[in-house]
């Protein structure tokens, strides 16, 4: 009865599979990979040598230690310690925003000291993408505390 089912799979069924083998090496071919490309990186040893020119050295030029940026770096550090005293070392931060200047405080509060202080400009119909993106992260921002932030024990 096996010779059956075997005589039937035979007459039915053939295998689909396809090999292809070569005969020799030599009847092998080679597949060309990145035709045309020009390596650019010297691998050809410890002393890169270029075709009968020598390499380029920069000229050296000295960095100058008394340019503007350099020379007064730090000139406020110690102003509070030094001056008169009627100066803040916070005053003395020019470049930083306003809202941001001397401020000890999260995110959250930084943000409503920003809006505070932009509420009266007309920032709320010149920027109203910005405007609203602040707007939500201090909603978020607030949703967090209000749900994350542990309390103190209640005064009952």
């Amino acid at each position: 009865m096996a010779w059956l089912g075997s005589t039937v799979l035979n007459v039915f069924w053939k295998p689909t599979v396809n090999i292809v083998r070569t005969r020799y090496h030599a009847e092998k071919t080679r597949l060309i990979k990145r035709y045309g490309y020009e390596e650019k990186i010297w691998s050809g040893g410890t002393l890169p040598r270029t075709l009968g020119k020598p390499l380029p050295i920069p000229e050296y030029r000295p960095a100058n230690a008394w340019t503007e940026r350099k020379a007064l770096f730090g000139q406020n550090d110690y102003i509070d310690i030094l001056g008169p005293g009627d100066l803040h070392p916070v005053k003395t931060l020019y470049t930083v925003p306003s809202w941001i200047r001397g401020v000890n405080g999260n995110e959250y509060q930084i943000l409503l000291r920003k809006r505070k202080m932009w509420a009266n400009t007309g920032s709320r119909q010149t920027r109203p993408t910005k405007w609203k993106d602040m707007e939500k992260r201090i909603s978020f921002l607030y949703r967090k505390l209000n749900r994350k932030t542990k309390t103190g024990p209640s005064p009952d």
